[in-house]
């Protein structure tokens, strides 16, 4: 179940996020391909929203795109995210918002491994990471 939603006024979430995490997460910007540090990540876990903490993604479902950004097949579970219609850039995509702050986490495609199909291209400054206890 998704936990309970985060609204905050765009001044505090400046006080709380990088510059680069402001403009990925809130203002639906994209950072460089393979400039994110979670892009290389191979350990085992849970990637959360950077922003608010949920839990979004296990490693269990990460996987090599070759596009530069963290690629899942998909989330931990259904209420974690939302897919809203993008027709911004002259495209028409479907992107991913955190369900429970609102931010900007990338875009998702029919282009993915099976079973799901899917691949969820995540800007990795929008992702923390949380290992597996061993």
């Amino acid at each position: 179940m998704a936990q309970d939603k985060i609204e905050k006024p765009e001044k505090e979430w400046k006080k709380v996020l990088t510059s680069e995490q402001y403009h990925v997460l809130r203002q639906k910007g994209t950072e460089r391909p393979f400039s994110g540090d979670l892009y290389y990540n191979k350990e085992k876990g849970v990637y959360t929203c950077a922003a608010c903490g949920q839990e979004l993604f296990s490693s269990d479902t990460k996987f090599e795109s070759g596009t530069g950004w963290p690629s899942f097949s998909d989330v931990i579970a259904s209420d974690k995210v939302r897919l809203q219609e993008d027709t911004s850039h002259f495209m028409r995509r479907v992107e991913v918002v955190c369900s429970r702050c609102g931010g900007h986490l990338g875009h998702v495609f029919d282009d993915g491994p099976k079973p799901t199909g899917k691949r969820f291209c995540i800007n990795a400054v929008s992702l923390d990471f949380k290992k597996k206890p061993e």
